[in-house]
């Protein structure tokens, strides 16, 4: 008896100890996302956005000016500047959260101190607006993706909504960043930084939906229609593609509807609206984006 309780006991122990490593390598890996993506960021913000004057706002657009205006290290400014959110971050949100953002925001500013000696990429505008959103995009998405921040307007956002819970994080973000970028445009009088910062914001928001979300976007389809099974046949023999039948009540004459549901690529769109208006032209359709899809015909974990 004493033997099996033993032998318990090292079983649980050893247990304890495999999860204990688990974790510990999981927080190692996320650590190395926070390096990468922190790189990224300060190469898309130092050999691109700031050498323009462009800004995807955050603490990176204040800094930016304080850099043109006082000649500040732009990388300490953001370490500065996030002290406040720290403090306040102690308070609202967990300290495995709080560590990471650390990490990030002091990564991030001693990288962009160090590429900043490196020179400027180009002078074109455009190409700094492309070329900085993409970049910067993809770091912070590799930032996020380890549950991680690196200060600024994000972390800002999730502190008020911790105080305020019916605020939408993606709107308190939008203000923030705006509101920064309007300051660029009043300090550097130039209102073609707020246009070219605005493509980059766009381009690292797209960068950031696609890395996360992955890029098997599809679509699905909602046919309504008296000859669904003609119309499935058709698509599965041409297409390739299966149908599931849905039924329905039209609310309106408190009719049965059945309705056809497929998921297919975003190129198969087209061949498929050739198909139903082929035959049954008075088909109603429905076509909506499937961020990810996973399974036969798509992609597989």
């Amino acid at each position: 008896m004493g033997y099996f309780l033993l032998k318990g006991m090292i079983n649980l122990a050893n247990i304890k100890k495999a999860k204990k490593v688990l974790k510990i390598s999981a927080y190692a890996i996320d650590i190395i996302q926070i390096i990468v993506g922190t790189a990224l960021m300060a190469s898309g913000t130092a050999f691109f956005l700031l050498p323009n004057k462009l800004s995807t706002g955050g603490f990176s657009g204040i800094a930016t000016i304080f850099y043109y205006f006082l000649n500040f290290n732009m990388g300490i400014t953001i370490l500065v500047l996030n002290i406040p959110l720290f403090i306040l971050a102690c308070f609202k949100i967990g300290i495995k959260f709080l560590s990471k953002a650390i990490i990030g925001t002091t990564l991030l500013s001693v990288f962009i101190d160090v590429f900043t000696r490196f020179g400027v990429v180009t002078d074109d505008r455009l190409l700094a607006c492309i070329y900085g959103g993409l970049i910067t995009g993809v770091g912070t998405a590799i930032v996020l993706k380890a549950n991680a921040s690196t200060g600024g307007s994000d972390l800002l956002a999730t502190i008020i909504k911790k105080i305020k819970p019916h605020f939408s994080t993606g709107n308190l973000i939008v203000i923030i960043d705006t509101t920064i970028v309007l300051l660029n445009v009043i300090f550097f009088r130039q209102l073609e930084i707020a246009l070219y910062s605005a493509i980059a914001i766009y381009l690292m928001g797209k960068a950031i939906d696609i890395f996360l979300e992955g890029i098997h976007f599809a679509k699905m389809i909602y046919i309504i229609s008296e000859k669904n099974e003609d119309i499935s046949r058709k698509i599965n023999k041409e297409i390739g593609r299966g149908t599931t039948l849905l039924y329905g009540k039209g609310m309106y004459k408190g009719e049965e509807k059945n309705v056809l549901l497929c998921v297919a690529a975003r190129n198969e769109v087209g061949q498929i609206n050739q198909i139903i208006t082929k035959i049954d032209k008075h088909a109603f359709t429905i076509i909506s984006n499937a961020r990810e899809v996973i399974g036969k015909g798509f992609k597989h974990n």
